[in-house]
């Protein structure tokens, strides 16, 4: 594959992610013949089909899989070279790609903004996901750094912890456990727990407290999103297992209460994740400081912001 153009790997990258060639065309502003026309030099370099048709739908072949995969790789690596270049002018610019697990979306936004605020040269792209798939982002280089909770096992990583992540169970406020003091683990036998997908962190956690506290649950209900089990919890359909910072807002107007159970909050931490390989770029690196000197303050701040009113007066009184 000598002849192979930067041109033809960055719009076989587009067709492989898009797994389309009418939408890779729109994406690079060329027509899907153009874009035919590449993909088609590109494999008769390669001497192999990267393509094929199934219906209305192109799945990659065995050699497109690997050519894709290379495809990012160097695309990452121009990426590199770029921004190392800047580094030696002095200049702290370039771009930087964050993925973001879903339950952390309630408060990375405002990180990104603050960081954005003082680094404004430097462009983000964020990417919120289930873990599994934030995993598997930084396994391919598609991300610099991930915000979690758990670091991945598959690889190797570096993980900083930032902030404690407390996880909580959460009811209607008319449920009969809504106003008890203290809930032995064991009720929770009798209720329906509404879970995340498999692959979720929250879920892992939920899964490793029920265990530890020798608890079979009755019935459960999967959902695919926080915000799902939010609206399920408030409808009466059972109680959840949540992140405590993602429920703030609910709180804070009465929708959602947190229960007494024994044994929580639950305190995990957040953590910045990159790899272990990963040449982080000053913009990464300039990230990392932030999130070590204020992601555990920023975090406090705006869930205080939230915290209802009647807590918030508590915690005030006692300081």
């Amino acid at each position: 594959m000598k002849n192979v153009t930067l041109r033809q790997l960055k719009i076989f990258e587009a067709v492989a992610r898009h797994l389309s060639f009418s939408r890779a065309a729109e994406e690079l502003h060329l027509t899907q013949p153009a874009v035919s026309m590449q993909v088609q030099a590109l494999e008769d370099q390669a001497g192999l089909p990267l393509t094929e048709q199934a219906g209305k739908k192109v799945r990659l072949t065995a050699a497109g899989e690997e050519v894709a995969r290379q495809a990012r790789r160097i695309a990452e690596q121009l990426r590199e070279a770029g921004e190392a270049l800047a580094a030696l002018k002095g200049v702290e610019a370039g771009s930087l790609k964050i993925g973001v697990v879903s339950t952390a979306k309630y408060f990375a936004p405002s990180l990104l903004a603050e960081f954005r605020r003082r680094h404004p040269g430097v462009e983000l792209q964020l990417t919120v996901n289930n873990r599994g798939t934030i995993v598997r982002l930084l396994a391919e280089n598609g991300i610099d750094l991930a915000i979690m909770g758990t670091p991945p096992t598959e690889f190797e990583t570096v993980a900083k912890i930032f902030a404690e992540h407390p996880l909580v169970f959460i009811a209607a406020p008319d449920h009969p456990l809504a106003d008890k003091r203290r809930i032995d683990a064991q009720r929770l036998a009798t209720e329906t727990l509404l879970i995340r997908e498999p692959g979720s962190g929250t879920r892992a956690a939920l899964e490793r407290f029920l265990e530890e506290h020798h608890v079979v649950a009755g019935a459960f209900m999967e959902l695919g999103s926080n915000e799902t089990i939010k609206q399920a919890v408030m409808a009466g359909l059972g109680l959840s297992f949540l992140s405590e910072h993602t429920i703030g807002l609910e709180r804070s107007v009465g929708r959602l209460v947190k229960l007494n159970v024994t044994g929580t909050p639950v305190k995990r931490q957040w953590r910045l994740v990159y790899r272990t390989d990963k040449r982080l770029m000053p913009a990464a690196t300039a990230f990392v400081r932030f999130m070590d000197s204020e992601g555990s303050r920023l975090i406090a701040a705006q869930v205080g912001e939230q915290m209802p009113a009647a807590t918030a007066k508590a915690k005030t009184a006692g300081a």
